[in-house]
């Protein structure tokens, strides 16, 4: 909204109130005008009074995304479940719930509330985004690609419709959309659609084999993104430092009454097979996975007692140094707990960026199992390159330039080598490459890691049916293939200045 709406929709408010103290609509249109200002807990306190006064599905809805951006995952699947028993009539609840849904990792639960708001409002292009999202999160991949191609009908320079679309599949000469995309890029106008549409082209041009095109286009995307940031590596250096500075004092601290659970966590730089191990340990039917969870980070922030705004920082890291293990290792359980199906089974949690609270891990849940993904560097960094990670988030703004990644890796390498100093054999390091060559043998090893017995299944990740909600979805729903072996030789001119520089620093490889 913008500010004249949200002061329109208060005086709304206000005048409601003024003819009738009793009316529900009062709370509900000031709860939404302070949403619209971020201020999230006097939203949901007026949410609240507009409930008590009239319990509709749609005073629900907005509730529970209110809550679940505060990260209160809990109290809004709570409230999910109160509105799944008088549900709102209206497109953008049931779209606003499916959203919900989403956020918590219910892609089933999503899937019929997008649906609904797509028969309520079949002009609206989000409601159509997101369902066609969930349809491949959940494994139907040709239902999402009509959805995606219905949508482009209606809005044919939906740029992330575009993006999706181009990802869902490997593109052939013989079936892809390339005139339509094209005649979208051309078009386009804004930032944001100059980098969906320049990833989504630079995807197609790769899977026709016009590697070369699409590097160039890949790295015109980028560039167009990179100017928008105000990135400095020296930022995210900062944060590796006080990782590094405040364990020894987190080492030293007595642990009290942590919690014996053992979930594993998958760590390592982004791209580099974590999602493919998830698959293979949560087919297991032991296991299951819990996702890519914030519930980490979001416990430390916690027990560090900071305001600033990022979830990680020098400060937050500081202040942690004495903070009560234990009670961080059961925060982490309880905000994991909601995005759990099966509590009879252990769980994974699939967040690359735990690399930095690896340490944490160890002292907080003494009998959590770590397992971190290592590839390649070159291959990592092209791989980090290539993937557009959400765009909103600053933790992924050394992602769009070659040497930004380059100087990230090493500092990511520098800390997984201290870890191994200061935790022997705490951490799995497992090679992607190693996954490729020997399969079996290599699966055998990961799950005795995670105190697993060997069970077939796990060879069989590709058969998994649970949802997939990364960048991976269509590769880890096939067989182990070699093609993402050593693509860095394909590109080894753009990358010799890295390769130049992570020699410089005694990061050396095999070819």
């Amino acid at each position: 909204m913008t500010r004249g709406d949200l002061v329109a929709v208060e005086q709304a408010a206000q005048a409601l109130a003024r003819m009738d103290p009793s009316e529900a609509e009062a709370p509900f249109l000031r709860a939404m005008a302070e949403a619209g200002r971020g201020r999230l807990r006097l939203a949901v306190a007026h949410l609240h009074a507009a409930i008590a006064l009239q319990p509709r599905g749609e005073y629900r809805a907005q509730l529970a995304r209110c809550l679940v951006q505060l990260r209160e995952d809990g109290a809004a699947a709570q409230v999910l479940a109160q509105a799944e028993q008088a549900l709102p009539d209206d497109a953008l609840s049931r779209d606003t719930m499916g959203c919900v849904y989403a956020r918590l990792g219910d892609h089933a639960g999503a899937l019929p509330h997008f649906a609904e708001a797509i028969r309520l409002a079949p002009d609206v292009a989000d409601y159509r985004y997101n369902h066609a999202t969930t349809l491949n999160f959940l494994g139907q991949v040709g239902q999402a690609e009509q959805a995606l191609l219905d949508l482009l009908v209606r809005f044919p320079d939906e740029a992330r419709s575009w993006h999706l679309l181009a990802h869902l599949r490997k593109q052939t000469v013989q079936d892809n959309h390339r005139a339509g995309l094209e005649a979208a890029l051309a078009r386009a106008g804004d930032a944001r659609s100059l980098v969906l549409l320049g990833y989504a082209l630079a995807k197609l041009l790769d899977d026709l084999g016009e590697e070369q095109a699409g590097f160039a286009q890949f790295s015109a995307a980028n560039a167009t993104h990179r100017a928008t940031l105000n990135y400095d590596f020296a930022r995210d250096a900062q944060i590796f430092d006080a990782v590094e500075k405040v364990w020894p004092v987190v080492a030293r601290t007595p642990v009290a009454h942590a919690p014996q659970d053992a979930p594993v966590f998958i760590i390592g730089m982004p791209r580099t097979g974590t999602t493919l191990v998830d698959r293979i340990i949560t087919s297991h039917p032991a296991m299951e996975s819990a996702g890519e969870l914030q519930a980490m980070p979001l416990a430390v922030k916690l027990a560090s007692g900071t305001r600033s705004r990022m979830v990680l920082d020098e400060a937050t890291m500081a202040a942690m140094a004495q903070a009560d293990m234990g009670a961080i290792g059961a925060d982490y359980l309880r905000r994991a707990a909601h995005h759990r199906r099966d509590s009879t089974k252990r769980f994974t949690d699939k967040f690359p960026g735990n690399f930095h609270y690896a340490g944490i891990i160890a002292r907080a849940l003494p009998q959590a199992k770590i397992i971190c993904l290592r590839r390649h560097p070159l291959d990592t960094v092209l791989a980090n390159f290539r993937n557009l990670f959400a765009i909103s988030s600053r933790y992924y703004d050394y992602s769009y330039d070659l040497m930004d990644i380059a100087r990230y890796y090493a500092r990511f390498d520098r800390l997984m080598a201290y870890w191994q100093q200061a935790m022997p054999d705490r951490i799995m390091e497992l090679h992607y490459e190693d996954l490729v060559a020997d399969q079996e043998g290599t699966t055998r090893r990961l799950l005795a890691h995670c105190g697993l017995e060997w069970d077939e299944a796990c060879l069989h990740f590709h058969r998994n049916a649970a949802p997939v909600s990364t960048p991976s979805a269509a590769q880890v729903r096939q067989p182990i293939y070699t093609a993402a072996l050593a693509r860095w030789k394909r590109h080894e001119y753009a990358l010799r200045p890295v390769a130049d520089y992570l020699r410089s620093l005694g990061i050396d490889w095999t070819d």
